[in-house]
């Protein structure tokens, strides 16, 4: 296998220094995992209606949203936060999914378990099933809408975990990031205030009760880079996450390490119509460097290239490392046709003789 190394330029960025009011808090880059603060952050804590979340990537993922849904007494009898749903009135799916996470329905919750989960007791073992897919190993639910209870808690990085495959399901973020609606003859307006405070923020879900206190699980995007923030027992949430995001796109910008059909690098060819060949990037790689931190790119290919070779064909990987540490890879291509440096003087010789 062949091997080199390209120095890669990171420019450096001024360093914030961040603080919560919260018990527990977390902030994580969406697309590279990479943890950019945290605080208390594998403590086991009631995360209220931010639970709401797991319930309605559960809907998503295994109801239709064009269902019908008929509400039952339990559902319309659930206590707390409310769509004020009515026994035996018909809504769809997606009707409820507004309700749970615009106007945190405990009601809704209730509804939507049943309806898609058979029970409450069906859904809630989905909960727990796809928690636990998630990686969230240090979380149970114990109901779909965050109610206080022994056996419902979770960690600020779990909810981290949680939130980041949130945001990927585009249907959860749609409903998520909706200010206001009308739909079901119902207006329904977003408890999320980060939604009007701050430019960028796109979902996801607020949370209370008396002991759990305030609790808040939020996204925000800015120049393509998506940052997850999760505070837990926090009085003064809307000024914490915005200073979160502050500091965050500030001091961990992404920056671009290889762009999708792009010339990452060249290499050498042996026998060959050309010397040497691009290597393009099969994929986009980006990952968050803050001030002083170095990220290298190793080009790895499958073999030392020799003619004849196909463009398009995979020839090796880019390997990228940050202070020594691997944090990804992409596929490169080889981004030329090379022929055997006899073929094209063949070509030249037999165009050359009489027909």
């Amino acid at each position: 296998m062949a091997a080199f190394v390209l120095a890669f330029s990171i420019f450096p960025c001024q360093s914030l220094a961040v603080s919560t009011s919260a018990t527990s808090s977390i902030l994580v880059d969406v697309d590279s995992g990479r943890v950019l603060y945290e605080h208390n952050a594998d403590a086991k804590m009631l995360i209220a209606s931010t639970t709401k979340i797991l319930t309605a990537l559960v809907a998503i993922q295994e109801g239709d949203l064009s269902d019908t849904v008929t509400v039952s007494a339990q559902a319309a009898g659930t206590e707390g936060s409310s769509m004020y749903l009515r026994a035996g009135e018909e809504l769809t799916l997606e009707t409820l999914l507004y309700g749970l996470l615009l106007c945190s329905g405990n009601d809704a919750a209730v509804a939507i378990a049943e309806h898609v989960g058979g029970s409450i007791e069906g859904f809630v073992d989905r909960m727990n099933e796809t928690a636990q897919a998630l990686g969230m190993s240090h979380s149970s639910f114990a109901n779909p809408n965050g109610l206080d209870h022994p056996d419902h808690y979770s960690t600020a990085r779990d909810m981290a975990t949680l939130a980041c495959a949130a945001v990927n399901n585009e249907t959860l973020i749609r409903i998520a990031s909706t200010k206001s609606v009308t739909i079901g003859g119902r207006t329904m307006t977003n408890h999320n205030k980060l939604l009007q405070y701050m430019d960028g923020c796109i979902g996801l879900k607020t949370g209370y009760t008396m002991a759990a206190g305030r609790t808040l699980v939020s996204c925000a995007e800015q120049n393509g880079q998506r940052l997850v923030a999760v505070t837990l027992q926090d009085g003064n949430d809307w000024a914490d996450h915005q200073a979160l995001y502050a500091y965050g796109f500030s001091s961990f910008p992404a920056k671009s390490c290889a762009s999708l059909g792009k010339v990452l690098s060249r290499a050498a060819v042996s026998g060959g119509s050309v010397s040497s060949i691009p290597l393009i990037a099969a994929e986009a790689f980006s990952w968050p460097v803050s001030e002083g931190e170095t990220v290298t790119t190793k080009i790895s290919l499958t073999a030392p290239l020799s003619a004849p070779v196909l463009a398009g064909s995979r020839v090796g990987e880019a390997i990228f490392f940050l202070d020594g540490q691997e944090v990804g890879r992409v596929p490169l291509l080889c981004g030329m046709d090379v022929l055997p440096e006899w073929e094209p003087a063949m070509a030249t010789l037999k165009a050359g003789l009489p027909q």
